[in-house]
């Protein structure tokens, strides 16, 4: 550790002055560009400009190190940390200390983004261009923001116009590591802004011919990958935003949004490993819709109710070829997979001042989500055969209450609980029940459980002085599985578990921030106990039936061998810390740097090789904000991070699984503005400058350097 921080401090850094405003509130100033009523509830005060702190992240930072998607750019943060899944499924993962995507919740303007199935989000499919801020919540998430924040939330907030023509537009072009073309990104943010009412529409998209390998890769198994450009690394995305918005006085706000993604992508292959069978996938759909209504309304002088009403849907296709030409599909193996899955609910929050020291907040959230799938098989015949339809559908619902008191001028006191249960009211499946002996494909049902749980949390938040504030907290919440952790087969590996629990944590924490000047700190110390986690368990042996309708009744001369199944048994602890600095160091030279440690002892009793993947023991982040002339900006910059765990894929079934260390790197960029007016921006720059080789997990590695060229154009 000490080693790791010497080389964070030697590599320098960070950033604008800023100042500091309380998370949560609408916007004092009433001009600023972020959509207030799409905000989450987080507790760290707002930087500005490219300063990085422990909660937000701004436009600007976004922009100035070229973060385009959303796990590229969260990994500024301290305390969060990208990764990459692996295998064929290729999705860029996100990880908020330690806790992984099923447990950390994902919103747009406070509206869930949420797969019914298996909730397997891929971070790289969200765009970053015209995103006004992402706010992080770690650990303490507040229970008013809706259920499943067991290790935090993460939370994209669109921008909303601040003048009567409010115009941004954005372009640029990607080179790779010899200079040629590797794709773009753009995106465009037009609006208008008025006394009673504002409007706007966006549209951002990223384009990736290709990325390249690092010039040292050595190819082990050419006809996997043989270097250079990276075989099926092209993607692309685009997303478009609209909203309206009333405002008909000071207090009160109205908004109708709509929000639409398109994505694809291909599925690099694993580089070396030639003892499982590759998978030739693409995805050539990756869609998501979303229409939203927000609100807030002034009851009187001391109530305000707030309200999120919402529709989203969800369509993507996975397709699986014979080969690597992915052109036939002929095989047993083949096969189109579509998903059409769609959720409506919505929130209503009321907050009420008993007195000027006592507020008192009421939320309830509900959401219906519904899964549909039918995949089409192939077969050497040349016939193609599509199941019929399978529907799964649930709704959750959530109570929750939280009470802030001022036991001072300076010492503010925060209680809250929620309850949360969820009703499971279709869950069907096609193909013959596991451990039927001799019957069809038919269409039957899972045994339906519903559940419940409870979440509770507790704040201190001490204003020791002007200059430094301090704060401790508790929070313990759960999150409920998924239908895939319950239900999925794993073509007929996995025996379903109807009444698998809901995870837990509890995470303490410790804190506070300084502020004197241009000088800024903030630091925590964080430890969470994880509970009933979940873990695949090897099972004996599953008796058949003659039944269609679990559960099976057993009868003789018949088993499936070699089985699992999801159980709530894992439990463990992840503790750490998180450092961050700015400051002006001369006039126009600004520095910052973050720093994160992370332990995690992650237990399945089951598997005494098992070690906690994707996560690194050490990161940071630093970098310079030099401005020689009053139009220039140099920005240079620096990752860096320590090895992880990844699991070692390329072995045979009959050993036992191998994890080992990987992925540490340092990433040097450096970036060049030139205002050419007030209006008009240039900028080149470059990521991975000095062509680092690392890779996150077993057999993908990252890309090499990249360099690209923007402008952009404000009004």
């Amino acid at each position: 550790m000490r080693q790791t921080m010497m080389r964070i401090l030697l590599a320098s850094a960070c950033c604008w002055t800023a100042t500091t405003q309380a998370q949560g509130a609408p916007d004092a100033t009433g001009d600023s560009d972020r959509f207030s009523l799409g905000q989450i509830i987080v507790t760290a005060p707002r930087t500005s400009g490219i300063e990085i702190d422990g909660s937000t992240l701004s436009s600007d930072a976004i922009y100035s190190f070229n973060r385009t998607s959303l796990d590229d750019a969260v990994n500024l943060m301290p305390g969060v940390s990208a990764g990459n899944s692996g295998g064929t499924r290729n999705e860029r993962l996100v990880f908020v200390r330690g806790f992984d995507r099923f447990q950390v919740p994902l919103s747009i303007d406070g509206i869930r983004v949420y797969l019914p199935a298996d909730n397997r989000l891929d971070y790289g499919r969200f765009l970053t261009t015209d995103i006004a801020e992402v706010q992080v919540a770690k650990g303490y998430a507040s229970v008013l923001d809706g259920p499943g924040a067991m290790g935090g939330a993460i939370n994209l907030v669109t921008s909303k116009p601040t003048k009567a023509l409010d115009i941004d537009l954005r372009g640029q072009v990607n080179f790779d590591n010899d200079m040629d073309y590797a794709g773009y990104t753009t995106s465009a943010k037009v609006g208008t802004r008025h006394d009673l009412w504002y409007a706007q529409a966006s549209y951002a998209r990223s384009f990736t011919d290709h990325w390249d390998l690092p010039n040292d890769f050595t190819p082990r198994v050419p006809t996997l990958e043989d270097g250079g450009a990276r075989d099926f690394s092209r993607a692309e995305d685009w997303r478009v935003n609209a909203k309206v918005g009333f405002t008909p006085n000071a207090t009160d706000e109205y908004a109708l949004s709509y929000t639409h993604q398109e994505g694809s992508k291909g599925a690099p292959l694993h580089i070396s490993d030639t003892v499982t069978t590759a998978r030739f996938w693409d995805w050539p759909s990756w869609d998501i819709t979303s229409v939203y209504f927000l609100s807030t309304t002034a009851l009187g002088d001391r109530a305000t109710l707030k309200t999120r009403a919402y529709y989203n849907q969800f369509d993507s296709m996975l397709r699986s070829f014979n080969d690597r030409t992915q052109t036939t599909q002929s095989r047993p193996y083949a096969f189109d997979s579509p998903y059409e899955d769609k959720a409506w609910g919505g929130s209503a929050q009321l907050d009420f001042s008993a007195t000027d020291a006592d507020t008192l907040r009421l939320a309830f959230h509900y959401r219906h989500d519904e899964h549909v799938e039918f995949q089409t098989s192939f077969s050497t015949a040349g016939v193609a055969t599509t199941e019929p339809k399978q529907t799964q559908s649930e709704a959750t619902y959530s109570i929750a209450l939280e009470n802030e008191l001022a036991l001072s001028p300076t010492l503010r006191f925060t209680l809250g609980g929620s309850y949360d249960w969820r009703n499971l009211e279709r869950a069907e499946e096609y193909g013959a029940p596991l451990g039927t002996s001799g019957t069809p494909s038919v269409i039957y049902n899972y045994p339906r459980r519903d559940a419940d749980t409870w979440n509770a949390q507790g704040r201190f938040d001490w204003q020791a002085s002007d200059a430094l504030s301090l704060h401790a907290s508790l929070s313990s919440r759960a999150r409920f599985p998924t239908i895939f952790e319950r239900f999925s087969q794993r073509f007929n590996t996995a025996i379903p578990n109807p009444d698998l629990k809901a995870e837990r944590a509890t995470n303490a924490e410790i804190g506070g921030s300084w502020s004197q000047g241009s000088i800024r700190l903030e630091g925590a110390l964080f430890y969470s106990w994880v509970r009933d986690a979940i873990f695949s368990v090897p099972t004996p042996a599953y008796p058949c039936t003659a039944s269609t309708t679990p559960p099976a009744v057993p009868t003789t001369g018949c088993a499936l061998t070699n089985l699992s199944q999801s159980r709530n048994v894992g439990k463990g602890e992840y503790y750490g810390i998180e450092l961050s600095a700015s400051a002006t160091l001369l006039p126009g030279l600004d520095a910052g740097i973050n720093y994160t440690g992370i332990k995690r002892d992650l237990t399945d009793p089951s598997n005494a090789r098992f070690r906690p993947t994707g996560v690194p023991t050490h990161k940071g982040f630093a970098y310079l904000d030099w401005a020689p002339v009053e139009r220039l900006h140099i920005v240079p910059s620096v990752d860096l991070a320590s090895n992880r765990w990844t699991l070692f894929t390329a072995t045979p079934a009959s050993q036992p699984a191998r994890y080992y260390r990987t992925g540490a790197y340092v990433n040097a960029s450096l970036r060049v503005d030139l205002a050419l007016t007030e209006q008009i921006d240039l900028s080149i720059g470059g990521r991975n400058l000095f062509d680092d080789y690392y890779t996150l997990t077993d057999g993908f590695p990252e890309p090499g350097r990249t360099v690209y060229a923007s402008a952009r154009f404000r009004y």
